[in-house]
């Protein structure tokens, strides 16, 4: 039996651990899951501040190309835990670590399908922060590469681990709203300044420029393509919406119980700030077709007045009425003498908390179908993301062909498989 399982199911542990706080448990070796976070500055580091909540977790190693944020994260670490782990800013030699059960991924969005497909090829489980890839072709290499190890999987959209979301989704999926013809979605990120026009430079000491730069295109260094703001050039990311589409497109997504759009169609552009440095829109409006329903998705940098006055949220419109989500709650408005409305329902838990037990608990179980956000979600989210970005940037109304897994028109096909530069290899 693996280590990771041993005792951890018997009827007699779980009887005797039902009576402590799961803070004060005494967890044997076998029942600890080590892990290791590659790419410890954004999103990585908060992972592992949720997975160090659990008893069960064991940080063995940290890995970045960034000297001076892994010995940072390095020595937080010990303090927290008393324990030094070992540091690494070779990703691909932190998975030869055998004592490394499973890892974290919280690099920039074009490492993470290589990243993720040779951690679950070196007998690794996975935590992987959305999107999952970078590319319609790299969401389908990581799904296969999680089918072909069976390893346990999950894509970091904690929303899907919320009551309050699951809630609301549960009253759209009632019928109570009526018909749903239209979903609309949006991201108003009123902090989002502008990305100030700054000179290429040297990289600066201790950082592995090469190594970060990975399958992207050779570039001399520049301040706003690093760390935060790699989201918004195009050779790392998405912008808004890879960045927050996919946490509030999933959401639409599951409510109507849909997949693949017929039809997308976009438009934008850098309104607000059309001199500063980066690249993806800052305004951008996508409109999605499908069999009985639109989805529409905006999103806006340096504005806070969203619809129904949120800054960023879901409203499912019904016959009926009409259920806005968000982040901090959902409510129903009805239609004038169709249905009673229902006032605002407060978010009552912690998602990221809550997202990362159920990695561990399912590391543990090896019951793939209890993750809150398998592979699979996440690859239909992202996949429907990239559309909206491919049809920005086509500038054409794009209709997808399923059973072909691609466009009816030649630009956008050629947005599907990227280019990897630098020896690197998109995998098969």
């Amino acid at each position: 039996m693996h280590r990771r399982n041993f005792l951890f199911n018997t009827s007699a542990f779980l009887a005797g651990s039902a009576l402590l706080p799961s803070s004060l448990r005494a967890l044997a070796p076998s029942d600890r899951v080590n892990i290791a976070v590659i790419g410890v500055n954004g999103m990585g580091w908060s992972n592992l501040n949720a997975l160090l909540k659990h008893p069960e977790t064991n940080c063995v190693a940290l890995c970045d190309v960034d000297e001076t944020v892994l010995n940072k994260r390095a020595g937080e670490l010990q303090q927290k835990t008393g324990k030094k782990p070992a540091l690494y800013g070779d990703y691909r030699k932190l998975l030869e670590n055998k004592d490394i059960d499973a890892v974290v991924i919280g690099t920039p969005d074009h490492w993470h399908c290589l990243q993720m497909v040779d951690a679950v090829s070196a007998g690794k489980d996975v935590y992987v922060e959305k999107p999952i890839g970078n590319s319609i072709a790299e969401i389908r290499a990581m799904v296969n590469a999680q089918e072909r190890t069976g390893r346990v999987v999950q894509v970091g959209q904690w929303q899907r681990s919320m009551n309050h979301f699951n809630d609301a989704i549960a009253y759209v999926h009632s019928g109570k709203l009526g018909k749903v013809r239209l979903v609309k979605v949006w991201a108003y990120m009123g902090w989002m300044k502008p990305v100030p026009v700054a000179a290429n430079a040297m990289p600066p000491a201790g950082v592995d420029y090469k190594t970060w730069l990975g399958p992207a295109q050779m570039r001399e260094f520049n301040a706003n393509r690093f760390h935060f703001n790699f989201r918004w050039f195009w050779d790392y990311a998405g912008g808004l919406m890879t960045d927050w589409g996919v946490h509030l497109i999933d959401y639409a997504l599951y409510g109507m119980k849909a997949s693949n759009p017929k039809s997308v169609v976009a438009a934008g552009g850098k309104f607000a700030y059309p001199d500063d440095a980066a690249e993806t829109p800052d305004t951008l409006t996508a409109l999605y077709e499908f069999d009985d329903f639109n989805m529409q998705w905006e999103h806006a940098t340096g504005i806070n007045g969203g619809p129904y006055g949120r800054d960023h949220g879901i409203a499912f419109i019904g016959n009926n009425g009409t259920l806005v989500l968000d982040r901090g709650g959902w409510e129903v408005i009805a239609e004038k003498d169709k249905m009673e409305p229902i006032s605002r329902i407060k978010a009552n838990d912690n998602g990221l908390d809550k997202h990362t037990k159920n990695w561990l608990e399912v590391i543990k179980s090896r019951k793939l179908t209890d993750l809150h956000c398998d592979i699979r979600t996440g690859a239909n989210v992202a996949t429907n993301a990239q559309m909206g970005n491919i049809a920005f940037r086509t500038g054409e109304r794009i209709y997808y062909r399923p059973y072909e897994g691609k466009f009816d028109n030649k630009k956008a096909n050629a947005f599907i498989t990227p280019e990897y530069h630098n020896n690197y290899k998109l995998p098969k």
